[in-house]
């Protein structure tokens, strides 16, 4: 027995962790059902064959003794039975390494696919580094519990059958063993009870290691810049006395109960030895018989190594508490529907709240907006933009309320329909591909050519500096270095090029300068056709709207076009920390340079500029959250007349 054979007291997980942690052991093993009979199959035959070697051996010698012909078959006999228990091992063992494999690659996949299915905010429960210690360590671990199952309960043969055989052999040899067995469970009970909490305590000290430094990882950049690496270090590194003092204790129960085991053994074997001596000398019990009645008291105390198998199995399911955490995470679920073809894209909200931690954060939301629309969520941080735009795109549930999209309801949809027909932009997007070209091209639905990447990125403003790559859109990413605003650049393009019905921006041009952001929200207006829902913190993007959505506490304060909203002096203030930041516009503005106009406002021919302050002599008179329609050019910036007040002009970043 060894250290990792310890068995793991978990924790105190709830009832339901439990059982889930058993149904996904229980599916684990039907995924290699026929592998783990055959471990069983060829485990039984080795114990057979293990259990039969003392008496052939006994009897062999007895014949040999007697000079008796038939010892040279016997002999033979002998070399089969030996012969058939390596074999059989050795082809348990090669069938458990495949069975592990197989069950640990089982629980990854179905873990990672849950993960990947839930909503983002479930996800977080857990630290990037918790996860990888669950997805690897633990679920390795989790693994080997059905073939180690199928191992111990076969090894409850020889020690089974040795006990049977005793008896069978000699009863006073039987006893003789029999009254060292109480002393043997209650040293194996020590061993376990001692070594549990410690192994589990262990093991939490890893998990919390593995979060620190993934999250320190993901933020070296930050660290070094700040030049706290030594604090972080020591961050990271702050439970490691404690591992050690639970890694010695560890070895120190397994060190005193290999100890005790190991002097017991030798103890009852001796014993069992001496009384077959007595019988031998009284004529009861013959040499073969003593060589049996010594091989199976051998086999009967192999009780430890079943006990080994079943702390590996105990140990494995305390692991699959914290794998099955990852499968017990709500999935987003989706349904059979498809959107009928055609739709114009029409977004509905129908009585959205989203709870959170006890706590309302959206509330009471109704909003539509008709096909091909513009629309800009605004409002101060913490009032829930982010989480409108991730229900409006079904990356999490609402929990009253309904989402729909020309009219069919988006939990219904079919994931692949959903995911075909709703583009999504972040603030920090994460690239997938080999090459920046398949990066923009990365999505549902079938994959876009090399032009359609190329107009994608264009639109974006990513195109100039793609070309400039050594290799251009073939480039791997890897040889690639990107700034923020050009990271933020490819998110659009792939967004762009995968524009379904509804396009969602989360604060997608953050990034970007004040004049690339321009040109995108042009090429958004002019060449994506989808709905569009855009999380906005520059003016320029509430301005260019077909409808602003001011959100403020979870719920919406007011809707309406821009201008309009811009008389609010409490609408002025959402922005007045931004233009703040960015005042040199207005003397831009006032000499005439960059940031003095926005191109192509409404009512002006496309290419035109429209000045500042212009009002928005298009826009349309809606209900206070349904937009009319689309306009047909991107509109001017706020209003600037008398009393204006801070943010009344758009700057340049």
């Amino acid at each position: 027995m060894s250290p990792p054979d310890a068995v793991v007291v978990a924790e105190a997980d709830e009832p339901a962790t439990v059982r889930a942690a058993d149904r996904v052991l229980k599916a684990a093993a039907r995924h290699s059902s026929g592998r783990t009979a055959a471990v069983f199959g060829c485990s039984v035959a080795a114990a057979v064959a293990a259990l039969a070697e003392p008496a052939v051996l006994g009897h062999t010698l007895d014949l040999l003794l007697r000079r008796d012909p038939a010892g040279s078959l016997w002999t033979l006999w002998c070399a089969l039975v030996i012969a058939a228990e390596v074999l059989f091992d050795a082809a348990a063992a090669r069938l458990t390494g495949s069975v592990d494999a197989r069950s640990t690659g089982w629980l990854r996949r179905l873990a990672a696919a849950r993960l990947l299915r839930t909503a983002p905010h479930h996800a977080a429960r857990h630290a990037p580094g918790e996860v990888a210690a669950r997805l690897t360590a633990h679920a390795t671990e989790a693994g080997t519990v059905p073939g180690a199952l199928a191992h111990a309960t076969a090894a409850l043969l020889p020690p089974l059958g040795g006990i049977v055989a005793l008896l069978l052999i000699d009863v006073w040899t039987a006893l003789a063993f029999l009254a060292g067995l109480p002393l043997l469970a209650l040293l194996l009970r020590a061993f376990a009870r001692d070594s549990g909490a410690s192994v589990g305590r262990y093991q939490q000290v890893q998990l919390a290691m593995a979060g620190r430094l993934a999250e320190a990882l993901g933020g070296a950049r930050t660290l070094a810049a700040a030049g706290t690496e030594r604090r972080e270090g020591s961050r990271v590194l702050a439970g490691l006395p404690e591992l050690g003092r639970e890694g010695r204790t560890m070895w120190r129960v397994y060190g005193a109960a290999t100890a005790r085991t190991g002097a017991l053994m030798p103890v009852l074997l001796y014993v069992v030895l001496g009384v077959g001596g007595i019988r031998l000398a009284a004529g009861a019990l013959g040499v073969g018989g003593l060589l049996a009645a010594v091989r199976y008291a051998g086999l009967a105390a192999g009780v430890g190594a079943v006990t080994g198998r079943l702390a590996a199995v105990i140990r494995g399911r305390a692991a699959a508490r914290r794998v099955a955490a990852l499968c017990a995470l709500p999935e987003l679920t989706t349904g059979t529907a498809e959107l009928p073809d055609g739709g114009p894209g029409r977004l509905e909200l129908r009585g959205v709240r989203v709870v959170r931690a006890g706590t309302a954060v959206l509330r009471d939301v109704d909003l539509v907006v008709p096909g091909g629309a513009t629309v800009a969520v605004v409002g101060r941080s913490g009032s829930g933009k982010t989480l409108l735009a991730a229900v409006a795109g079904r990356l999490t549930a609402c929990d009253e309320g309904a989402v729909l999209l020309d009219g069919v309801p988006l939990e219904e949809l079919t994931a692949d329909a959903l995911r075909r027909e709703v583009g999504h932009a972040f603030d920090r997007p994460a690239l997938f591909g080999e090459s920046v070209g398949a990066a923009i091209a990365f999505g549902a639905g079938p994959a876009p050519g090399p032009g359609a990447v190329q107009a994608a990125a264009r639109a974006a403003g990513a195109d100039p500096f793609v070309r400039r790559l050594p290799e251009g859109y073939d480039t791997a990413l890897a040889d690639a270095p990107l700034s923020g605003g050009e990271l933020q650049r490819l998110g659009l393009a792939r967004a762009f090029c995968h524009a379904g019905r509804l396009l969602i921006l989360d604060d997608a041009t953050s990034s970007l300068d004040t004049v690339t952001a321009r040109e995108v929200e042009r090429a958004l207006a002019r060449d994506v056709r989808a709905t569009r829902l855009v999380v906005a913190h520059r003016i320029s993007s509430a301005a260019r709207a077909d409808l602003v959505v001011w959100l403020e506490a979870g719920r919406i304060r007011a809707t309406g076009p821009h201008t309009q909203l811009w008389q609010d002096p409490d609408y002025r203030a959402v922005f007045a920390a931004g233009a703040a930041a960015e005042s040199t516009a207005v003397a831009a503005g006032a000499a005439g340079g960059p940031g003095a106009t926005v191109p192509g406002g409404a009512g002006a021919p496309a290419g035109e500029a429209v000045p500042l302050g212009a009002p928005r002599g298009s826009a349309p008179e809606a209900p206070a959250a349904v937009v009319d329609g689309p306009a047909d050019e991107p509109s001017a910036g706020p209003g600037g007349g008398p009393g204006g007040g801070p943010g009344s002009r758009e700057a340049v970043r």
